[in-house]
């Protein structure tokens, strides 16, 4: 909501038949519609009389969720499994992302509305994934790097282990999900209201398993 600064002559139609001295002319623009232009939407401004400054009431979670589309946040940058990579039937694999404020965190912006100012802090505090064998793996962190030296370990943070071959699969590869939980803690500058609230964001990869074949 916002006065006019400087307001329309007094024979504008906007008055609707109103003198200055009797109010002011406002515009009002709805959050909603805000984000809508931030899809590709024209904002279409409302604008009226009123004859003292309008109350706003600003719901300071949804502004926290507009300072959250500012971030840019998308789904987990995987590392591992690779695409390329060559993985084996019985072998632990090695799960892990590689760390970013846009595919990880931590990652902040704020937002403002008729004068409240909230600020987000997102961060990604699970990941989980579906290895397309029918497993299911939940990480609480990035996972850790695989080094050679660690050899055929399992990994300490996040793994899975193959126990039959992607040959049947399409294009003889597993699809991959991994979808990370953000988590979301936002407070109203000052000193004001606090809260919390969780977000996803997706990313697939394929992964070929194929299995040792003894020669004799």
């Amino acid at each position: 909501m916002q006065r006019l600064d400087p307001q329309p002559p007094a024979n504008d139609p906007v008055w609707k038949g109103h003198n200055p001295g009797d109010g002011a002319i406002y515009t009002r623009v709805c959050l909603s519609d805000a984000l809508g232009a931030a899809a590709g939407a024209q904002i279409v401004p409302q604008v009226f009389w009123a004859a003292a400054a309008p109350a706003v009431n600003v719901d300071p979670e949804q502004l926290a969720r507009e300072a959250v589309d500012r971030m840019l946040l998308t789904g987990p940058d995987i590392a591992s499994p690779r695409a390329a990579g060559k993985y084996i039937v019985g072998v632990p694999m090695w799960i892990w992302v590689n760390e970013s404020p846009t595919t990880f965190g931590p990652n902040s912006a704020s937002a403002t509305l008729a004068g409240v100012t909230v600020t987000a802090k997102a961060k990604v505090t699970k990941t989980d994934w579906t290895m397309g064998d029918g497993s299911a793996v939940t990480c609480l962190g990035p996972g850790t790097t695989y080094e050679a030296s660690y050899g055929k370990q399992e990994s300490p943070t996040c793994g899975h282990t193959y126990t039959s071959t992607s040959a049947s699969q399409t294009g003889s590869k597993y699809g991959v999900t991994a979808t990370a939980t953000w988590t979301v803690d936002w407070q109203v500058n000052g000193g004001g209201e606090t809260g919390q609230f969780t977000e996803t964001r997706q990313s697939q990869a394929q992964v070929a398993i194929g299995e040792l074949q003894v020669v004799r």
